[in-house]
């Protein structure tokens, strides 16, 4: 509910954002008729970006013209969801258009040592895409799984430039860079480097008038807190052998500097399009892995990462598509992240592989047709901290340890107001509900791991100490005899 001087600043900077990018894509037309050829896709993948992050979702002390142009010239989602509170499982989702669940890499939160990954054998959004005729390449983040049993060459991707592991130095890139299957070493700013390819993949695709999927996964804002300029904090984190996860560096300043840096390389992008005539035809999508992280603006909610929290797993997501969805809209439709592989596949005009049917849903009739938003029903589970949640309209189960909640999210997104007794009967539903569905997911295992940020790390979590990591699986109905 929007009430106050801060949302209303907020509502006001969102909508400057949204107009000045609305005039410089004035010359664009609204619609156009469908293209002989199926549309490109472009996805372009934040790396725990904030809900409030960007310009025209109303951050306040940042600049990001590209990210609001692309908004301006589509359709903005104001109820996103990441499938979890950390990368790679949401990675799982994406490129499966599956609950991660169903898969043993999907329990990794995030996949950090163990050796499992995605299974050259199941059906991904890049193999289906290269089925029906595209060209496929992935540029910057993998995370789902190391050579040489997993890779994105071994999941449906053409070409691969990028890393494999889930964090990397902007500057040295921590002996994991990668062109295909060969490490290379190469000077830059990683940002800028995989701004520089994704350019190049353009150009050659639209050289070759194939159709292509780009899948433009940057590493910023993620860890470690190094902007352009910044090599200093790279060399003193490699002389003192420190973490990447760089809890004694940062700043906010340090932050809107990543970001502003990952709007320059979004633009440079945009900007091959439209030089190559590609613009109109081209499915842009923008969105993020999960919700912000330490330094993020997460606003209107609470929680970050690692938690089901709204604020950790509430996300931006646009899509520009100016051949058939009409400008500067924004939708309340609620969305997750393995809805993109449906609805991209809709777009391709190709269908899921019938063996793995995508738990998600096809959104173009929303972004096309501009069908009404329709209720949903969905699940979340995060073994640190023994999380469960679960949406349905606008009510949510949550539950963190041994305390449970229901909210009323559309009333109160920062769910303050527990009313599991007031409202005792949707409590009961939704959180049956969720048994049920967790029955048909793979259980939780004490093997894979988890994370949670404890009280040692940030000081607003008082008293938090770290997980036990131990699953926290419900116990199984005892099963009854059989009468005499």
């Amino acid at each position: 509910m929007e009430g106050g001087n801060e949302v209303t600043r907020r509502a006001v900077l969102r909508g400057a954002a949204l107009s000045a990018a609305a005039m410089a894509a004035g010359a664009d037309r609204v619609f156009a008729k469908s293209a002989a050829r199926p549309p490109n896709i472009v996805f372009i993948l934040a790396d725990d970006l904030g809900y409030a992050d960007v310009g025209c979702y109303g951050r306040p002390d940042l600049t990001t013209p590209n990210i609001d142009a692309l908004a301006a010239r589509g359709v903005r989602f104001l109820q996103a969801y990441a499938n979890s509170a950390v990368c790679s499982a949401t990675r799982t989702a994406l490129i499966t258009g599956r609950y991660q669940y169903r898969l043993e890499v999907g329990l990794e939160e995030p996949l950090a040592g163990r050796d499992v990954g995605l299974p050259r054998d199941v059906p991904t959004l890049p193999s289906l895409l290269k089925k029906a005729g595209y060209g496929t390449t992935l540029v910057g983040k993998w995370h789902l799984g190391q050579l040489p049993k997993y890779g994105p060459l071994q999941s449906g991707y053409d070409h691969f430039y990028g890393f494999r592991g889930g964090a990397v130095d902007y500057y040295t890139h921590s002996n994991d860079l990668w062109d295909g299957d060969v490490r290379v070493s190469q000077m830059g700013y990683l940002t800028d480097l995989l701004g520089s390819r994704a350019v190049e993949v353009v150009e050659g695709y639209a050289k070759s008038r194939e159709p292509f999927l780009l899948s433009l996964h940057f590493n910023a804002p993620h860890w470690p807190w190094e902007g352009p300029g910044d090599e200093a904090e790279s060399q003193r984190l490699a002389q003192g052998h420190l973490s990447l996860a760089d809890f004694d560096g940062g700043s906010q300043k340090t932050y809107e500097r990543m970001i502003e840096d990952l709007d320059r390389q979004i633009g440079r992008v945009m900007e091959a399009l439209k030089a190559n005539g590609l613009a109109a035809s081209t499915i842009v999508i923008f969105t993020s892995d999960n919700g912000g992280e330490r330094f993020a603006d997460t606003w209107p909610f609470t929680g970050r990462k690692t938690e089901l929290l709204e604020g950790g797993l509430r996300i931006p997501a646009i899509v520009s598509w100016p051949e058939r969805i009409a400008q500067g809209g924004t939708s309340d439709q609620v969305a997750i992240t393995m809805d993109w592989l449906p609805t991209l596949l809709a777009a391709a005009g190709t269908e899921p592989d019938s063996a793995s049917p995508p738990d998600g849903m096809n959104l173009l009739p929303m972004l096309t047709a501009r069908a009404a938003p329709v209720t949903r029903k969905l699940f979340w589970r995060y073994k640190a901290n023994a999380q469960r949640a679960a949406r349905d309209g606008d009510w949510k189960f949550l539950k963190i340890l041994d305390n449970t909640f229901l909210f009323n999210v559309a009333d109160d997104p920062m769910e303050r107001a527990n009313l599991k007794v007031r409202h005792k009967e949707i409590y009961d539903r939704l959180s049956g509900e969720w048994l049920d569905w967790d029955a048909n997911m793979l259980p939780e295992i004490d093997a894979s791991y988890t994370f949670n940020f404890t009280g040692d790390e940030l000081a607003d979590h008082i008293g938090t100490p770290p997980t036990s990591g131990k699953a926290d699986n419900p116990p199984k109905e005892p099963k009854q005899s059989n009468p005499r």
